[in-house]
């Protein structure tokens, strides 16, 4: 796309897309997308407009692309470069006074953080471990997810669920939801007390720990204790219980909110589970991938050359 002519005086511009197309039923349909942006004169409004999950999921389609065309390495690089060049571009254009440490504008401060995240998906992970249909699956699911979902696999939601409470709870319909605070992906925010749900987009994980309170193993997963919680357990009893009410209650509206069904997996310390549920927590460092404070410090020392 090229734009031939001035944009000056004016306010706004739009761009429209159309799409002709066969539906399942054999009828020739159009789709037209329109979308109309301001014009601006300053790069800091640019930067102040900046979407930063569009921005991650375009480069994530960008890096698959790459990955075919040329190589992995190829496409890590590219989307590590995006971070230095945006942030480098910001620091050197829109701040008019130079300060120490990792400036980033607020529209953009979570996206070091998402482009780590991209980093330890399986469509992008250097390890050679990983393997090649889950590679390609990730892959495609870059491809074809819409962004909101997408987001969620790339960067999951973390709660704490053993303590759920109605303060701040929404009132849908007949019954009261909570609504958790979202954790940050790491295992500081873990502890063998509580119960921790991890939710990935296509799949849940729900670890329990080891000293987790008994109410919370009888009263929701309708377990005598710990050692009798099932090693294959995917789904949770109704049981006539407030504390269970208040967990489905917040599991099913969150299920509600996508038209597929994600799996809940319901782990404890030694399920074969729990290598999949902590490769979600991507701030922590891991043996082929920098932690977010390092890779935080990786941009700064490439910005700083």
């Amino acid at each position: 796309m090229s734009v031939e002519e001035s944009l000056t005086d004016m306010q706004v511009v739009c761009f429209q897309s159309a799409l002709l197309y066969t539906s399942s039923k054999g009828e020739r349909r159009i789709r037209v997308h329109t979308l109309c942006l301001p014009v601006v004169n300053q790069l800091s409004d640019v930067y102040l407009g900046a979407d930063v999950q569009a921005i991650t999921g375009l480069l994530a389609n960008m890096a698959v692309d790459r990955s075919i065309s040329a190589s992995l390495s190829d496409a890590r690089d590219a989307l590590v470069n995006a971070v230095i060049d945006s942030l480098s571009a910001y620091c050197s254009s829109v701040l008019t006074i130079q300060q120490p440490g990792l400036m980033a504008p607020a529209s953009l401060r979570l996206f070091p953080l998402f482009i780590l995240a991209l980093l330890k998906q399986k469509a992008f992970q250097s390890k050679t471990s990983t393997r090649l249909d889950e590679r390609i699956f990730t892959m495609c699911q870059v491809k074809s997810q819409p962004l909101v979902y997408f987001m969620l696999i790339t960067h999951p939601n973390l709660y704490r669920i053993d303590n759920l409470t109605d303060e701040g709870a929404l009132n849908i319909g007949d019954r009261m939801v909570p609504q958790p605070p979202i954790l940050q992906l790491s295992v500081e925010k873990l502890n063998r007390d509580g119960a921790f749900l991890v939710d990935a987009g296509s799949v849940m994980f729900l670890w329990v720990g080891k000293n987790c309170g008994q109410n919370f193993i009888s009263q929701v997963l309708g377990a005598p204790n710990y050692a009798s919680i099932p090693h294959n357990m995917t789904h949770l009893p109704e049981l006539n219980t407030a504390e269970s009410s208040r967990v489905l209650a917040f599991i099913f509206w969150l299920r509600e909110q996508r038209p597929f069904f994600p799996i809940l997996y319901i782990l404890k310390d030694e399920s074969p589970w729990k290598p999949s549920f902590l490769q979600n927590m991507i701030e922590d460092r891991t043996e082929s991938a920098l932690s977010y404070y390092e890779f935080l410090l990786h941009i700064q020392q490439k910005m700083n050359k």
